[in-house]
């Protein structure tokens, strides 16, 4: 990247597991940056889900610039095969991260990002646009210049709507506040919201099948409570997945368990149940697929995440219009033909948009896709700072840890949270061979996800089908 402003820092949005590693790996390389995030400390979003507990153990959640700062700085390493919440990845691992002295004068709490654009141009303007700086615009109406923009924001606070089409069902503006979005603390800090209540679960992902197994262990302690569970296909089968056949007993048993709950009746199921239309009615809500009608005291919205592209609306994005992440990399992790298996080593060159100096990372990255891994994560950070630090070699050797595809956000461990060993989910442990280049053990978490590795070598632009599938 060319730019006659060499010495404005590189921003970085959002103090999360994304961001936090991009820093480090800037500390690293010696390249002046700066932290915006929205709440008032890191890994807000985080600690939001912090009493879920991540289904990969401690060696998959920590990045390796990450880990070697803090080692620097006498931190001890959690146990590798412990499988941490989300509380205790923010308060052992982020939080001592974002408190280093090589971050924590970098970052800038309470700083809503309102808009991205370039100083003096806006989306039209072709002439040096390369080599003007950004302008990040905060909410407080803070104009912060620089030199690149890493975007790790996530999508945590944009939820995909109850509505079975894309859109909000008829009415479900109107019945905000009988609808939670994903992961409630029901056990917790949430349970008088829930305690004796009918409570409707929308989705089938594995957000689903933990608030479900939550409801359903509320139900048994707390009498009048009613759990149902709507789904919009025609079975439950990818959620209860591989059950006792799983090579990974952890995964297995998600499965088995939410299976069991609808089987003896604590969980009511509804397939193909799109829904359609909400009525508030007093402490009540009505939820209607055209032709049944589901009465609930709450409803937990577990139908996945989109990103917001609002932000950058003044830079020149080339967004695949299917799923919102780059167009290079949509291809590489549309859920359509990628639901399982493994995600191509990819980073900076698939990332890049036409607003040179501009990347999404994390998450947000992945658009509306779900299968997005936090060692993925990891690797983007670190070959999109590569890049950026103009070492194109670093940047192009991708080397991603990354486990074939399993369960995401469940509990089902045994007491000591340590993590059994096992193949891969179709029961194979044996490396796979694939084209190459780009080379390294596969492994990581989508929102906690966890299986077994595999060892995959794949070039820098993959073709075909190179991902594999899972059964």
């Amino acid at each position: 990247m060319t730019s006659n402003v060499p010495d404005l820092p590189i921003v970085i949005i959002g103090a999360g597991p994304v961001g936090l590693a991009a820093a480090a790996h800037l500390a690293e390389r010696g390249l002046p940056f700066l932290i915006l995030e929205t709440g008032s400390g890191p890994a807000a979003a985080v600690r939001d889900w912090g009493h879920v507990r991540l289904f990969s153990p401690w060696r998959y959640n920590i990045d390796p610039a990450a880990a070697r700062l803090l080692g620097d700085a006498g931190w001890v390493r959690p146990d590798d095969d412990k499988l941490p919440t989300g509380a205790q990845l923010a308060a052992d691992y982020l939080q001592p991260l974002a408190d280093l002295p090589a971050l924590k004068p970098h970052i800038r709490y309470r700083a809503r990002v309102a808009a991205v654009t370039r100083l003096g141009l806006d989306r039209v303007r072709s002439a040096g646009r390369d080599s003007t700086p950004f302008l990040v615009r905060l909410a407080d109406g803070t104009d912060i210049h620089a030199r690149a923009v890493i975007d790790a924001s996530g999508t945590w606070g944009t939820p995909n709507v109850l509505g079975a089409f894309g859109i909000p069902a008829h009415g479900e503006n109107t019945a905000a506040e009988h609808i939670d979005s994903a992961l409630p603390d029901v056990l917790g800090r949430d349970r008088d919201r829930f305690a004796g209540k009918r409570i409707l679960v929308v989705g089938a992902g594995h957000s689903a099948a933990n608030t479900i197994l939550a409801l359903a262990a509320l139900a048994e302690q707390q009498p009048g409570t009613q759990v149902t569970w709507a789904v919009r296909s025609s079975a439950p089968t990818r959620t209860y997945g591989g059950q006792s056949a799983d090579a990974l007993a952890e995964r297995g048993a998600l499965g088995t368990r939410l299976r069991q709950a609808v089987e003896n009746g604590a969980v009511t199921l509804l397939t193909r149940f799109l829904v359609q239309r909400v009525t508030a009615d007093g402490d009540s809500v009505q939820v209607s697929d055209g032709e049944r009608t589901v009465t609930a005291d709450r409803i937990v919205s577990a139908t996945g995440f989109r990103p917001d592209h609002t932000i950058t609306g003044e830079l020149r994005l080339d967004l695949d219009p299917i799923l919102g992440s780059t167009r290079a990399l949509a291809p590489l992790i549309d859920p359509n033909e990628h639901s399982c298996g493994t995600v191509p080593p990819h980073g900076a060159d698939e990332l890049a948009h036409p607003e040179s100096g501009y990347y999404a990372i994390g998450v947000k990255s992945y658009g509306r896709a779900p299968t997005f891994l936090l060692a993925t994560g990891y690797e983007q950070a670190r070959s999109v700072v590569a890049a950026l630090a103009g070492d194109w070699d670093a940047a192009r050797d991708v080397q991603l840890d990354l486990p074939e595809t399993g369960v995401c956000n469940s509990d089902p461990v045994a007491a000591d949270d340590t993590i059994s060993s096992g193949g891969g989910c179709c029961g194979t442990s044996a490396p796979v061979e694939v084209a190459s280049t780009g080379r390294g053990l596969a492994t990581g978490i989508a929102g906690g996800l966890l299986t077994a590795p595999v060892l995959i070598t794949l070039g820098d632009k993959p073709s075909g089908d190179q991902t594999g599938t899972c059964c």
